[in-house]
């Protein structure tokens, strides 16, 4: 609708009032005039759909016109139930951040340092582009830099929308069938084969929260780009470096014969100094490395 329209920055409210669509300035949130500000005082308005996090107007927009964008970027009729869980998935992926990152929110609940810091986010990338304190500062420069963001943003949300749609979830039937297909591996459930290796760690979550056995996985197996097997652990949340259950510590750091005759299975490759993944020759091997490290410490 709004693809090809002249856009106006300013902060006048006499210019304000003749636009189509007003974001992020302005003061006002009404829908029904396409205004889409949210710093005006008593302004709490959330996605919903179980989100808490406080909207930007970038998640404004998304929020009215998000289904429509996603549905046009990937093909989709407005009644394919594909539609509602790719908007849903770019907001929690995506846009959240965003809204987050705008209204000041802290991502943890704790008041202790970070550990480090990063600077590569989206937002950060984006606030880059402003000119530095000693460069040229004028209207057609910031015009300039601010159109650098627009395409900046748009590309990267984009990718996100394909990412979601066309990578992300179709993986969903792979990790739905290696679970169905656990207790073929193992009598405990408690090792996973991934037939075709995929965006694994999310759909696994929800899968679990759908089968009622949240945390029963404790390893994958896939197929590497080499043919070799991996075993990967399961991670506590999809965000954390602490595993459920770790490869044992006498392997760790270990690689090739090595690793073959501490652990006393033929093919070892490697097993990471912080135990989270290794790797064997063979899908046998590597089955029989999970399998004695669920009896391992």
């Amino acid at each position: 609708e709004f693809r090809d329209a002249e856009i106006v920055r300013s902060r006048d409210p006499e210019i304000l009032k003749d636009l189509n669509v007003v974001i992020d300035v302005g003061g006002v949130y009404d829908p029904e005039t396409q205004r889409y500000d949210h710093h005006q005082r008593g302004f709490t308005e959330e996605f919903g759909h179980g989100f808490v996090t406080k909207l930007s107007s970038a998640g404004l927009v998304y929020k009215h016109y998000g289904r429509e964008i996603v549905a046009s970027q990937l093909g989709l009729k407005e009644d394919d139930p594909m539609l509602e869980t790719v908007y849903l998935r770019v907001y929690k992926s995506f846009m959240e951040a965003i809204d987050g990152i705008d209204n000041g929110i802290q991502q943890y609940d704790t008041e202790q340092p970070a550990r480090y810091q990063n600077h590569t986010g989206l937002s950060a990338r984006v606030g880059s582009l402003n000119p530095n304190w000693n460069e040229e500062y004028n209207a057609t420069v910031l015009m300039t830099q601010f159109l650098k963001a627009v395409e900046l943003s748009g590309s990267e949300f984009t990718e996100s929308v394909n990412y979601i749609g066309k990578v992300w979830l179709p993986a969903r039937t792979h990790v739905k069938e290696a679970l169905d297909k656990r207790f073929e591996n193992d009598p405990s459930g408690k090792i996973i084969k991934l037939e075709t290796f995929c965006p694994w760690k999310e759909h696994l979550f929800l899968l679990e929260e759908e089968l009622d056995i949240v945390g029963n996985t404790l390893f994958c197996l896939y197929e590497d780009d080499k043919k070799n097997w991996r075993i990967q652990t399961i991670p506590v949340t999809t965000s954390s470096f602490e595993s459920r259950k770790f490869l044992p510590s006498t392997w760790r750091g270990m690689r090739d014969d090595e690793l073959s005759n501490e652990s006393g299975i033929p093919g070892g490759i490697f097993v990471h100094m912080s135990g989270f993944i290794g790797g064997n020759k063979t899908f046998e091997g590597a089955l029989a490395m999970a399998k004695k490290g669920l009896e391992l410490s």
